[in-house]
């Protein structure tokens, strides 16, 4: 909801017991816009807390009464701007609005033996989703007229706007993503869907921009080819990195930053101070892949592992500010000069050297995507050669 600019205020009902933590929480991920009210023990008496608490006649409250208020569920995560945005649109318009689904079984009502009393026509009936959205006055008015019986046992917004102030309610087709996370299987499959949003969006980040014949702009190519779904972009570190400061705060979770003929992590640092000081991985755990080009004919591996192993000690440190650092080794001929990687970018490959890059290239952008895709932990600091 806070990445959503035009709400102004966001109210959170939370239990006694859960007060504190609640606020620990903001203050962690430096949430600025929301507002705490003890929950009710019922769904009902919730929100009626949270409407109280925007009303205009509470004494030294900060926020304001609004037009539009939306009512959400904490258990729905995956709403969409768009959604938001239809039934304010609508609640404008008719007073109370709320996002509705398809119903995927058929609603049967047993007797009071147990058996089947009569079922609904599936086709005729929709499931009642949120967000849903109301005229302030409209929603809060019907809260102040509806029984307790209805506070005890009531659980549709919407029912009250009808009931008790005769709003007609327009109904919303709402997203698939309006699903409840529920039970504790739900919770894996939220963790797939965030990873799966937060990794669409990879940066590749190198030493210069300019220089179109440069290594790092090959892999980019290799990865936008392998990876056709995935938005890839490259930025670079010099000019302090403007552009680049640019792409981290519009929330690209995902960098890949290019280190050519060195093994020491120079470029990698530069990104990860930067990663540090944006605040990005508040939130949500980003992904630094720090590649390395290196020439294995020209100096033994060995030589090269010691300094490219302190990726350990460097992963470690970040892990605590939720920044997943892996390494990727790539065998990089220097016997490819520029020109040569022009032609690569533009010809079929020919030479053993070329065709030894190219499936080095093609290898690493596998593990790349792999690594974005999963985020496993386990994995961080650890030297993968492609």
């Amino acid at each position: 909801m806070e990445g959503v600019c035009w709400i102004k205020d966001i109210v959170v009902a939370v239990t006694g017991e859960n007060m504190e933590v609640m606020k620990s929480i903001i203050q962690k991920y430096q949430h600025k816009r929301i507002s705490l009210v003890e929950a009710g023990v019922t769904r009902h008496r919730s929100i009626f807390n949270g409407l109280k608490a925007l009303a205009e006649d509470q004494i030294n409250s900060k926020l304001s009464k609004p037009e539009v208020v939306i009512i959400h569920d904490a258990v729905r995560p995956f709403v969409k701007e768009d959604v938001l945005l239809k039934v304010v649109t609508a609640a404008k318009e008719h007073g109370a609005a709320g996002a509705i689904r398809p119903l995927v079984s058929t609603v049967i009502s047993p007797s009071a033996d147990g058996c089947l009393d009569y079922s609904l026509e599936r086709a005729r009936h929709r499931a009642s989703e949120m967000p849903q959205a109301f005229l302030f006055d409209v929603i809060y008015e019907a809260y102040q007229q509806c029984s307790d019986y209805d506070l005890e046992f009531g659980t549709e917004c919407l029912q009250l706007a009808l009931k008790y102030c005769c709003t007609k309610v327009k109904l919303v087709e709402g997203s698939p993503d309006l699903w409840k996370v529920t039970y504790k299987r739900d919770l894996y499959a939220a963790e797939s869907i965030i990873k799966e949003r937060i990794s669409q969006e990879i940066c590749v980040v190198m030493d210069t921009k300019e220089d179109n014949k440069h290594i790092g702009h090959l892999l980019e190519e290799v990865l936008k080819s392998e990876l056709n779904h995935v938005k890839v972009t490259s930025e670079a570190l010099c000019h302090a990195g403007r552009h680049l400061q640019q792409i981290i705060l519009d929330q690209c979770y995902n960098f890949v930053c290019v280190n050519v003929m060195t093994s020491d992590f120079q470029e990698t640092q530069k990104l990860l101070s930067m990663l540090e000081e944006s605040n990005l991985c508040i939130l949500y755990p980003v992904v630094v892949v720090s590649v390395h080009f290196l020439d294995f004919k020209l100096v033994p591996p060995s030589q090269k592992m010691e300094n490219l192993m302190k990726i350990r000690e460097f992963a470690k440190e970040v892990k605590e500010r939720n920044i997943l650092l892996y390494g990727l080794l790539i065998s990089y001929p220097q016997c490819l000069l520029p020109c040569t990687l022009e032609k690569l970018v533009i010809s079929p490959w020919t030479s053993n050297d070329d065709q030894k890059l190219q499936e080095s290239l093609r290898q690493g952008a596998i593990i790349i995507a792999s690594l974005i895709k999963e985020r496993n932990s386990g994995l961080i600091g650890q030297l993968l050669i492609a």
